[in-house]
C-alpha cells in the first residue's frame, strides 16, 4: 500500500540493545523520520551513514504538546502520499507515544496503513535501573498531562516525558497536592544506555535540575507513612470503618441514622457561622465535620448492608450530570434563572407519579423557619403567590393587628395566641422570600449580633466592678448603644 507508515521503536538504550532486525531496517531506509533525534541510538546511526528527518523543530513552534503531536501526525500523513515511510520513536511505539496513538486513530478512519515494529520500552530499563518490581503495583503517567486525581500514591509511580524545567515545575506542583514538599523522588535520564543518569532529590527541587531532557522520567516511590495518606479519600473511609469496627470507638459503634440527625443540623449551622465570620481555617474544620456526618451515615448503611458511600457518590454524580444538560448535554442556559428552571423541570419529571401534593418533599425535620420558606416556594411555583412584596408587607401588618386583638381580650386563649404569633412569623418569612433572604440565616445572624453586643455589656459590667443588678435597664441599654456604635 502506498499510504503506509512503518513505526519502529528505537529502544531505551544504545545501539547494542537495538534488535538486529530493527537495526538492519534502519540502515536501509532513505525515507526515515524521527520524532526526535535526542536519543543515544541516533548518534551511532549517524556515524554509520543513516540519514533521517527529525521533527524537533516542531517542538519550538508550538506552546502545547498536543499541538506538537498533531503537527507531527499531519506532516507524516503528508509525506506518506509520496510513498511508504518509516517513523522511529524512542522506546516502544505503544508506550507513552501520543503521536503513534494519533496515527492509529487515522488508520481506523481509513486514512493510512500503520505497521508497528518492536523496540525495548523505557519501562524495562527503568525497572532495572531503579531495581523495583512492578508486581507491587505501579502507574505510568504522562508528565505533560498530569492531574492530581490520577495519582495513586501507594504505588510505584513513573512519570514520563518530563522534558524540561517547565514540565518538571507543573509535575512538582501537582505532586505537592498529595505529597510533602520534601518527599524524595528520583530523576532518571536515558535509563539503560551508556548515558544513564539517576539522581534522588527532594520534590521541591525537581524543576531546578538541569539534567532534564527528552529522555527524562521521574520515579515517585510508594508512600509508606500514614500522615501523607490522610489527604486520600480511601484513608478517611478506612478510619471511619475502623471507628465502627469490632475494636473501634464505643460511641461511634452505637450511632444510628436517627441518633446522628441532631449532629448534622448542628454541624451545618457551624459551617454557616464560619462562612459569616470569613474564617477559612474554621470553614475547613466545619466542612470536615459535615463530611464526617456523611461518612458515618454511609458507614452505617454499609454495615447494615443497604448502601455504601460509593452509592452516595454515584447517585450524586448521576444527578449532577442529569440535571445539568446545559453543561453535559445539548441544552443551553444563559442565566442562573434558566438553570433553576431546567433543574426544577427535570426534578419534576424524575418525581412523576410519586407526588401526591405540590408541597411534598418539605420534611418535618427541617427547622420551621426553613420549612415555612420552602412551603411558600413550592406554592409560588404553581402560581399561589403575590406579584410583588407590597401585599406581603400588608399581610404582616394584618397579622400583627390580629395578635394585638387577641392580647387585648379579657380572657386570653393561649392556643389562639400561639396561632396568631405563628401567623406573624409565617408572614415575615414570606417577606424574606420576596427579598431573597433565607429567614433562618437572618435569624442566625441576629442571634450572633445579640451575643456580641451582650458580651460587650458583660465586659462593661465586669470592668465597673459592680453586679448586673446594680444597673438599671436604661444604663445597660446605653452599653448596648455603645456596642452598636462600635459595629458589634
Amino acid at each position: 500500500m502506498q499510504n503506509k507508515i512503518e513505526i519502529i521503536g528505537l529502544g531505551a538504550g544504545d545501539l547494542n540493545q537495538l534488535p538486529l532486525g530493527v537495526y538492519k531496517k534502519l540502515l536501509g531506509q532513505n525515507r526515515l523520520f524521527l520524532r526526535t533525534k535526542e536519543h543515544p541510538v541516533v548518534k551511532e546511526l549517524e556515524s554509520e551513514g543513516v540519514t533521517y528527518t527529525s521533527f524537533d523543530h516542531i517542538y519550538e513552534s508550538h506552546d502545547q504538546f498536543e499541538e506538537v503531536y498533531e503537527q507531527i501526525c499531519l506532516q507524516l500523513l503528508k509525506e506518506v502520499k509520496d510513498g511508504p515511510v518509516v517513523y522511529a520513536v524512542p522506546g516502544h511505539p505503544l508506550v507513552a507515544e501520543r503521536t503513534v496513538q494519533l496515527l492509529i486513530n487515522r488508520q481506523e478512519k481509513g486514512e493510512v496503513e500503520i505497521e508497528i515494529s518492536g523496540g525495548q520500552s523505557f519501562i524495562d530499563a527503568l525497572f532495572q535501573a531503579l531495581k523495583i518490581d512492578p508486581v507491587e503495583g505501579f502507574q505510568l503517567l504522562d508528565g505533560t498531562a498530569l492531574h492530581k486525581e490520577q495519582l495513586q500514591i501507594q504505588q510505584h509511580m513513573i512519570i514520563s516525558q518530563v522534558y524540561d524545567s517547565f514540565v518538571a515545575s507543573e509535575v512538582k506542583l501537582t505532586l505537592m497536592e498529595k505529597l510533602p514538599d520534601d518527599y524524595p523522588v528520583t530523576i532518571v535520564t536515558a535509563a539503560g544506555s551508556s548515558e544513564e543518569f539517576i539522581k534522588e532529590v527532594p520534590l521541591f527541587e525537581l524543576d531546578r535540575e538541569v539534567t532534564l531532557n527528552n529522555l527524562t522520567s521521574l520515579y515517585v516511590p510508594p508512600v509508606k507513612e500514614d500522615l501523607p495518606l490522610r489527604k486520600q479519600f480511601f484513608k478517611l473511609r478506612e478510619i471511619i470503618a475502623e471507628l465502627r469496627g469490632p475494636n473501634g470507638c464505643p460511641w461511634d459503634k452505637k450511632q444510628t441514622h436517627e441518633s446522628l440527625k441532631k449532629y448534622l443540623i448542628e454541624e451545618t449551622y457551624e459551617v454557616i457561622e464560619a462562612i459569616n465570620d470569613g474564617d477559612i481555617d474554621s470553614l475547613i474544620d466545619e466542612l470536615g465535620d459535615v463530611l464526617l456526618q456523611v461518612m458515618l451515615h454511609s458507614q452505617i448503611g454499609e454495615d447494615e448492608g443497604y448502601f455504601s458511600v460509593d452509592d452516595v457518590i454515584e447517585n450524586l454524580s448521576n444527578k449532577m450530570v442529569r440535571r445539568h444538560p446545559h453543561v453535559f448535554g445539548d441544552r443551553t442556559a444563559q442565566s442562573a434563572e434558566e438553570v433553576v428552571g431546567i433543574w426544577d423541570a427535570i426534578k419534576k419529571e424524575e418525581k412523576q407519579g410519586e407526588v401526591q401534593s405540590y408541597l411534598d418533599g418539605v420534611g418535618f425535620d427541617l427547622p420551621n423557619l426553613i420549612r415555612a420558606y420552602e412551603l411558600q416556594k413550592k406554592a409560588a411555583k404553581v402560581g399561589f403567590d403575590w406579584d410583588d412584596i407590597g401585599p406581603a408587607f400588608a399581610k404582616v401588618q394584618e397579622e400583627i393587628k390580629e395578635l394585638e386583638v387577641e392580647i387585648s381580650k379579657k380572657q386570653v386563649n393561649q392556643e389562639h395566641l400561639i396561632l396568631e404569633y405563628g401567623d406573624i412569623l409565617f408572614a415575615l418569612v414570606n417577606v424574606g422570600r420576596f427579598l431573597k433572604i433565607q429567614p433562618e440565616e437572618a435569624l442566625f445572624q441576629a442571634n450572633e449580633k445579640f451575643k456580641r453586643r451582650f458580651h460587650f455589656i458583660e465586659k462593661k459590667v465586669k470592668e465597673s466592678g459592680k453586679l448586673f443588678q446594680d444597673f438599671s435597664l436604661e444604663e445597660l441599654d446605653q452599653f448596648w448603644d455603645e456596642a452598636k456604635r462600635q459595629g458589634l
